[in-house]
């Protein structure tokens, strides 16, 4: 037993060593500046956000305030204004984009090390057209396994006839009463159209040699009797579906797993910001909720 101790102790003083915290020495360089907008022809206040990235242990994220942000189509220039209470929030007032347009975002941040005090940052979008209408919505029950809200969620299907592009990529946004009930990009579903273009989307002659597609799923636990549950249809640029998978599949801020400043990006300089600024044409339809009609 006298020989056997030492090793054991050994072991045991090997096996607590790795118990320690183990601090990855990053690198940080100056930081970028992270910009989340979109511009649609939907008769709305647009919405642009700025932050400062932080670095890999800082919780706080500091906002972009102070910057002058617009939007133009080469002819006419809409100015977004920061909410006042609100640092690194823009909104426009109540305006909406055009279909088949090119728009570029210009984006002027105070920055004494620039020329001119600014760093002038840009982001080109061009606005895809769109169907003109959804004919109508419906809301199909699914088993939710392992999850914090286990139970039956709903997929929100569309019914509506496409445009002949494969090109076409859709996003669904879900409203539940006008708020928007996703919470995370991961609970955003978007559809390249690909071989479904130039189908009746949903209907009978897509599901005999397709599977039907949901653009948009909403949780049980979130509906009340009489609620109205509303989808909008996005007809994004397919670089942004491209982020948006970019994003779900990115580990987060892991250094050895990989770093989020990787994302794809479509503001310029790139070596001066990321993130994504997107435009977009929107169809919508509603359906009111009445819990013994899925029962």
């Amino acid at each position: 037993m006298k020989r056997v101790f030492p090793l054991i102790v050994l072991i045991l003083g090997i096996l607590a060593s790795c118990t320690e915290d183990v601090i990855v020495d990053l690198e940080e360089g100056t930081p970028l500046i992270g910009v989340e907008g979109s511009f649609t022809d939907q008769y709305k206040r647009h919405q642009v956000k700025l932050t400062y990235s932080a670095s890999f242990y800082d919780d706080f994220v500091e906002m972009v305030t102070g910057a002058h942000v617009a939007v133009t189509d080469s002819i006419d220039t809409i100015a977004f204004h920061e909410v006042p209470g609100r640092p690194g929030y823009y909104l426009t007032d109540s305006v909406a984009g055009k279909p088949n347009t090119q728009y570029r975002l210009l984006i002027d941040v105070p920055d004494v090390s620039q020329l001119g005090g600014y760093l002038h940052l840009y982001a080109d979008s061009y606005m895809r057209y769109n169907v003109d209408a959804i004919d109508s919505i419906a809301m199909k029950p699914f088993q939710v396994m392992e999850d914090i809200h286990p139970g039956v969620s709903y997929s929100i299907y569309p019914y509506f006839q496409s445009l002949y592009d494969r090109s076409l990529v859709y996003l669904g946004m879900v409203y539940r009463n006008g708020r928007p009930v996703q919470t995370d990009v991961s609970e955003l579903l978007t559809i390249p159209m690909g071989g479904y273009a130039g189908y009746y989307i949903n209907g009978e002659e897509m599901t005999e040699n397709n599977m039907e597609i949901p653009a948009g799923v909403i949780r049980s636990y979130m509906l009340r009797e009489g609620d109205v549950v509303s989808l909008d249809l996005l007809s994004i640029p397919f670089d942004y579906m491209s982020y948006l998978y970019s994003l779900r599949t990115s580990v987060g801020n892991n250094p050895l797993m990989g770093s989020p400043s990787n994302l794809a990006t479509n503001i310029y300089p790139k070596d001066k910001a990321c993130g994504y600024f997107y435009t977009a044409a929107v169809v919508s339809a509603s359906l009111v909720y009445h819990k013994s009609d899925y029962e």
